[in-house]
C-alpha cells in the first residue's frame, strides 16, 4: 500500500471516530438522588451509588427499571433522546430527571 494512501486512510479514521461516552454518577443518600435533575447523552451512563442500608430503584414509568442495592452500584446505558422522570418504586417521594440530547 502506498504511504499517502495509507496516512489518508487514517486521518479520516481518526477524524471519523466518535465521541466518548461519558458516565454520570448520581449519589443516594437520606432517601434523596443527588444530583437530582442530570443531563447526557445518548450512550452515556448514569450509574447511580446507594450509600442508604436499604435498596432503592431508578424507575421510568413504562421504560427502565434499574435496581440499587444497598451499599452498592446500578447503573443503565441511555439508548434513546428525551426527557424522562424517574423515581423510587419502593420510595415514590425520591424522583429525579434526566434530560437525554441525541
Amino acid at each position: 500500500m502506498r504511504p499517502l494512501l495509507l496516512v489518508s486512510m487514517l486521518a479520516t479514521s481518526l477524524t471519523a471516530s466518535p465521541a466518548f461516552a461519558a458516565t454520570i454518577e448520581v449519589t443516594i443518600d437520606k432517601l434523596v438522588f443527588s444530583p437530582a435533575s442530570v443531563q447526557a447523552k445518548v450512550g452515556d451512563t448514569i450509574e447511580w451509588m446507594n450509600n442508604d442500608v436499604f435498596a432503592h430503584t431508578a424507575t421510568v414509568k413504562g421504560g427502565w427499571d434499574v435496581t440499587i442495592p444497598a451499599k452498592s452500584k446500578g447503573k443503565i446505558t441511555l439508548k434513546t433522546a428525551g426527557a424522562v422522570d424517574y423515581f423510587c418504586r419502593f420510595h415514590p417521594n425520591m424522583k429525579g430527571h434526566v434530560e437525554v440530547a441525541p
